[in-house]
């Protein structure tokens, strides 16, 4: 910790060295052989990552809202209804996405820290026909975990296309793409991931991409439009060069890397780890008496928690103290609660050392306010949780 401070937002996050070790490694050309085999390697890594073998992906530079963009503008055309199912501010920018290809967007909005019953979703698509709907796996701003596979089942039952918002969730939570029928399953790098910001990461489904073929105009999106990038996925998974726009070497090397010590862990493996994690850090955080976000632990998500500071404590000061014990956590997003909450990320390379840590600096910020709790609490109810798992 000598000299630098613990990043335990959720996301950019903690990145393990040896992929820092190749972002940092001399840039080499995008036609070269060896960045054609990396690049080939991680849309291989990526279906097993998805656990989609069939489908298509896409590597792109880019943020996640990128990703987002690239789902909607392939798949929208003027006039199309759209469902969005929101759980938080990245719910609500899906309908302003949709919405600026032409889409009729209808949306479903959870009360902060809740979701959108399975029933609700069911009624809207009995009532209307959608040719898509979309949905956040973990809200970032609120810590909200959203079950994919029922959602995915409506989505078939229906003939709607499904898209996941996973970028907090890919490589963190549970996700079998091609099992549950999930159409799109978008993220971004820098998440659980584990390679620093600047790819939009999606795999698509073979029924969107024949959507995406049938469709009757253009895509609206010169950059996203998949006629562009699909010739240049196709040609490195072959081993070949080709051009559309210059990707993002070094970051491309560090997907590699990442995606090889995610497949190395097993993704299964790499989930319950998140798991134990996150319900360890939150049994702890609520020993000391702090309340979650979420309403329950049933859709608390295990890559980040949204935690609300306790009554006459400044958000500012709180996070300001954080930062001088060495542990950097965001505040709150989500405009109508922005000053009531924190979020801690855990994904990626998240240890229990990071976690001790964070606990460390959370109880000696709080143990200089008028906040009453014993001292200590949250750390012996993490260690006690993580090692009963073990």
């Amino acid at each position: 910790m000598k000299g630098r401070k613990l990043l335990m937002i959720p996301g950019p996050i903690e990145f393990e060295p040896e992929v820092l070790r190749v972002l940092g490694a001399q840039t080499t050309s995008h036609v070269a052989l060896n960045f054609i085999t990396a690049f080939g390697n991680c849309i291989r890594n990526m279906r097993k990552v998805w656990q989609s073998n069939d489908g298509q992906p896409f590597i792109v530079s880019g943020s996640g809202t990128l990703a987002m963009d690239m789902a909607a503008s392939n798949l929208i055309e003027n006039g199309d209804n759209a469902l969005v199912i929101s759980t938080g501010y990245f719910g609500k920018r899906y309908k302003d996405i949709l919405e600026r290809y032409g889409a009729n967007v209808t949306i479903l909005e959870a009360l902060p820290g809740n979701t959108v019953t399975i029933e609700k979703i069911e009624e809207a698509l009995k009532n209307k026909t959608y040719k898509l709907l979309t949905f956040t796996h973990v809200d970032t701003s609120t810590g909200v975990f959203v079950n994919p596979k029922p959602i995915a089942g409506l989505a078939k039952k229906y003939n709607v296309l499904s898209i996941l918002d996973g970028v907090c969730s890919v490589a963190g939570e549970e996700i079998k793409q091609e099992e549950w029928g999930l159409d799109i399953v978008l993220t971004a790098s820098q998440k659980a991931i584990g390679v620093p910001p600047g790819l939009a990461l999606l795999v698509v489904s073979l029924k969107a991409m024949t959507v995406w073929e049938q469709r009757k105009t253009l895509v609206s999106n010169y950059y996203c439009d998949w006629q562009n990038w699909l010739p240049v996925m196709k040609a490195y998974e072959e081993g070949k060069p080709s051009y559309f726009g210059t990707p993002p070497v070094n970051l491309i090397f560090a997907l590699e890397k990442s995606l090889e010590i995610i497949v190395t862990e097993g993704i299964e493996e790499r989930v319950k780890r998140h798991q134990n994690i996150a319900a360890a850090f939150r049994k702890a955080i609520t020993s000391l008496g702090l309340k979650l976000l979420p309403i329950n632990n049933s859709i608390a998500a295990n890559t980040l928690s949204a935690i609300y500071y306790p009554e006459d404590v400044n958000g500012g000061d709180f996070c300001t103290k954080m930062a001088a014990n060495d542990i950097i956590v965001a505040g709150g997003l989500l405009p109508e609660l922005k000053t009531t909450y924190f979020r801690v990320g855990h994904m990626g390379s998240v240890s229990t050392k990071d976690m001790i840590a964070t606990l460390s600096a959370i109880e000696s910020v709080l143990n200089t306010t008028s906040f009453k709790f014993k001292l200590g609490d949250g750390l012996k109810t993490f260690q006690q949780e993580v090692s009963s798992v073990h």
